[in-house]
């Protein structure tokens, strides 16, 4: 049997012919070249995912239905997501619009949580019944299975890990708020970390700002990690700093909902050791359940950027 899954980014539209056991077969792609309409983007949508078809050599009659993960407050009964600042759409049709392209049941569901999806399904949680995942790119994105189930609130804009407050009046979030997760724990937030220790006259001598050539513009998500593995002081304190604020929110999400896995993706976890084994002492030693026998375990994911297309493709499963 083989799934068909669409990935709406707002940089590329992505389309892949997934199998029984995870694997994408082929995938096809096209840029989102937004701003336009919905029918443009439904248009190049449903051309996207013929032709991964096609590539795989396959027609829309060996697959039963098609799933799109998608940016913003999706309402998976209704296939309608209420909204997406990304497209700038209030109550966008999706699901019936891409019905009508392509003539199969369609299921719609947040792209974040289609990526914890893909992870429970083959990936990092699969084994789970209770599972969160973490995404540390841009921003903080989660997703969250109960009982082998996508959590979206009764809004359908559930599982907004990344908006709780963890520093109150702290730091502005692009969300209005100050002082929220994501405004520490992102790739976004480490970059800003970084930045503003190099501007700091202090650091001019340090291994970081050598590294950079004094250019703050050249640093990205994973400069202060560098900078700690070539002995640089000035990168492990801002390792630390970050990784502490990441703690904090991850202690935070277990000690309320106790999953029985949290996994960790996203371009920042891409650091590996550097990044799980600090955060495991972290959690062990500020989790509320320390003399409970059974604790959440904390991984890396393992499906990569692929996690949201192999999840929407399993949204029907």
């Amino acid at each position: 049997m083989y799934y068909l899954g669409i990935d709406l980014g707002g940089t590329n539209i992505v389309a892949g012919v997934v199998d029984e056991d995870g694997n994408i077969i082929v995938k096809a792609s096209c840029k989102t070249n937004i701003p336009r309409s919905q029918e443009e983007i439904c248009d190049d949508m449903a051309s996207v995912a013929l032709k991964a078809l096609e590539s795989a050599g396959l027609t829309k009659n060996d697959v039963n239905y098609v799933g799109i993960g998608a940016p913003g407050a999706v309402n998976g009964a209704t296939g309608v997501i209420e909204f997406t600042s990304n497209f700038g759409f209030h109550n966008w049709a999706i699901g019936d619009m891409m019905k009508e392209r392509l003539g199969l049941d369609i299921y719609v569901e947040n792209d974040a949580n289609a990526a914890a999806y893909g992870e429970f399904c083959v990936g990092a949680a699969k084994d789970a019944n209770d599972a969160i995942v973490i995404t540390l790119g841009t921003g903080v994105g989660g997703g969250i299975i109960i009982d082998g189930q996508i959590y979206s609130g009764s809004n359908y804009a559930g599982a907004e890990l990344g908006h709780m407050v963890i520093h109150h009046g702290g730091r502005q979030c692009p969300c209005g708020r100050k002082g929220c997760w994501e405004a520490y724990s992102s790739a976004t937030g480490i970059i800003n970390m970084t930045k503003e220790a190099m501007i700091n006259p202090y650091n001019k001598d340090s291994i970081l700002y050598k590294m950079i050539d004094g250019d703050v513009s050249k640093i990205d998500g994973k400069t202060a990690f560098d900078a700690m593995h070539a002995g640089c002081p000035v990168g492990k304190a801002i390792v630390d700093e970050y990784i502490s604020y990441l703690g904090t929110g991850i202690v935070n999400i277990i000690n309320i909902f106790q999953p029985e896995i949290l996994c960790i993706g996203g371009g920042v976890s891409y650091q590996g050791a550097a990044l799980i084994d600090p955060l495991r002492k972290i959690v062990e030693a500020e989790r509320y359940t320390k003399h409970n026998d059974r604790q959440t375990e904390l991984c890396l994911c393992q499906l990569g950027n692929d996690a949201g297309l192999i999840g929407a493709a399993y949204l029907g499963k």
